[in-house]
This record gives C-alpha cells, structure tokens and sequence, in this order.
C-alpha cells in the first residue's frame, strides 16, 4: 500500500468514526427531545435539544424516517437486553413467559411517550414499529425454541408463535396505554401470561410435567 493510500485510508476511518458517533448523539437527543415534549415532537425541537440545527442534523439523517428508525432500533437494543436480562435464570416456562411479558409493559411504563414516538408516525419507506417487533419476535421466538426443545419437541413452530407472542401482548399494550392504563400493570401482565400460557403450556411442557 502507498503511503499517501495508507493516511487517506486512516482520515476516512476517523471520519466514519466521527459520524457513527454523532449520530448517536442525534439519537440521544431526540429520545431527550422526545422526554420533554412528547412523542409529537418537532424536528426543530429535537436539532435544540442537540444544540445544532436542522440542516446538521439532515446532514447526518437523510430524513425524519431515518432519524425514527435509528431511534427505533436504539429503543429494541435497550428492550431485548432487558428481556434477556429478565428471562436469563428461569428454566420454568410458565414463569420465563411471565418474566417477559412484565419486562415489556414495565419497559413501555417507564416511557409512554418514547414508546409512542417509535410506535406511531412510520416513514413511507418503512415501518419503525416493524424492527422493533421483528427484534422482540425473534427474541421472544428463541425463549420458546429452548422450551420446545426441553419438552422433546420440534422447535420449528417457534418462530411463529414467538412473533404470534409479541403481536398479543403489543395489541394488549398499545390498548392499555391508549386507555390510560384502567388495570395495574402486574395485572395486566397476569392476564396476558395466562392467556398465552393457555396456548403454549399443551405444546412446552412433557407429560410429567403439571400446567398450572
């Protein structure tokens, strides 16, 4: 390699550095633009919460639905890890099941208004909502993978009911948050869990094992 290749190639390598990481500090704004006033958030508000303006912040995003969709994936890296976290020491399906779907409504209930801001308001190119189930689905599908293959079963039917698992309990939410959350949400989470569970326990358990 020539020199003069070698220094181009370390000033793009720190140039692409320096993009990568403000544009996470873009995304750190918008989620503290989006805390203060709400999921119907302006871009104006969101270039002041990053103490630039907006031409900046295009420059780094080529619309609003890209800058949506890193904020998307931001909210499912957070989310996953809790769930991980959460459903990471049980070996019981029943009670992994329950971990996750509390994990969830506890992480929406700590942040209405961020969850709101992913959920609504997709790009025309793409659906924001849509990377954050498919994140979730795919996590939620592994959960049931290890508990098919426990029971001596065919895991293939995991993908589908992993995702059929996050579209409840998201329809459930989206409600419960629409509604001004009426029911406590450890209740919520108990009513789901039994719902689900009704379905899952024939097909994640062997026979010697008792369903609640």
């Amino acid at each position: 390699m020539k020199p003069g290749t070698a220094r181009r190639d370390r000033r793009d390598s720190r140039w692409d550095e320096h993009r990568r990481a403000r544009r996470e500090q873009l995304v750190d704004a918008t989620v503290a633009a989006v805390g203060r006033h709400g999921a119907g958030v302006g871009m104006d508000e969101i270039a002041a919460a990053a103490g630039t303006s907006k031409t900046v912040v295009y420059r780094h995003f080529a619309d609003r639905g890209e800058l949506h969709v890193a904020v998307c994936a931001r909210v499912a890296g957070h989310l996953t890890a809790r769930l991980r976290a959460a459903t990471a020491h049980s070996r019981d399906p029943r009670q992994t099941l329950a971990a996750a779907v509390d994990t969830y409504l506890g992480f929406l209930e700590a942040d209405p208004e961020l969850y709101r801001f992913v959920v609504s308001g997709p790009p025309a190119d793409g659906d924001p909502i849509g990377t954050l189930s498919s994140l979730v689905g795919d996590q939620a599908a592994a959960l049931v993978a290890v508990a098919l293959e426990r029971a001596g079963r065919d895991p293939a039917a995991a993908q589908p009911w992993g995702h059929a698992l996050v579209g409840l309990v998201r329809s459930a939410a989206d409600w419960w948050l629409r509604a001004d959350r009426p029911m406590p949400r450890a209740d919520l989470a108990a009513h789901l869990t039994d719902l689900a569970w009704a379905g899952l326990s024939g097909v994640v358990t062997t026979s010697t094992e008792e369903t609640p």
